[in-house]
Order: structure tokens, then C-alpha cells, then sequence
């Protein structure tokens, strides 16, 4: 089974190796059918601390790191200016 990737915003960057991560999911309503965007945060392991807060980064599935760490730093899509 193939590894999921989510795309996001980075919200926090305070802690050491660790960034969260804002993740936008877009589903229609069940009845009304109108968009609806719901949010959740990742928190995901940044080895080298690239990451700052309001860079667009992807992150990837990985085993366990900590109690609620479960994604690793994929790449950075875009920097904050």
C-alpha cells in the first residue's frame, strides 16, 4: 500500500525537529451539496528545522516517532515570504 502525501501550511515551528502542519480538506455536503472545507493538523518530524511558519509543505506517512508524531518533512513547496 502506497505511502499518503498531504499538502499543507506550516502553522507552528516552535518545537525542535517538529513542525505542524495545517492539511485543507474540501468535501461537498452530504445534503445541500455545497463545499465545505475542514481542517487538521499534522504534526510532522523536520530533521534539519528548514521549516518556518507559513511555508506550503508536503509530508509524507512514516512509522511512529513520537506519541503523535506520524509524518515526516517531504519537500517544501513554498517558502513565506
Amino acid at each position: 500500500m502506497p505511502k499518503k502525501v498531504k499538502q499543507g501550511t506550516v502553522i507552528s515551528s516552535k518545537m525542535d525537529k517538529t513542525i505542524v502542519v495545517k492539511v485543507a480538506d474540501y468535501e461537498p455536503h452530504p445534503k445541500y451539496k455545497k463545499i465545505i472545507e475542514s481542517n487538521k493538523n499534522y504534526k510532522a518530524h523536520d530533521e534539519n528545522n528548514v521549516c518556518t511558519e507559513g511555508d506550503v509543505v508536503r509530508i509524507i506517512e512514516s512509522r511512529p516517532i513520537s506519541g503523535d508524531k506520524r509524518w515526516t518533512l517531504l519537500e517544501v513547496v513554498e517558502k513565506a515570504r
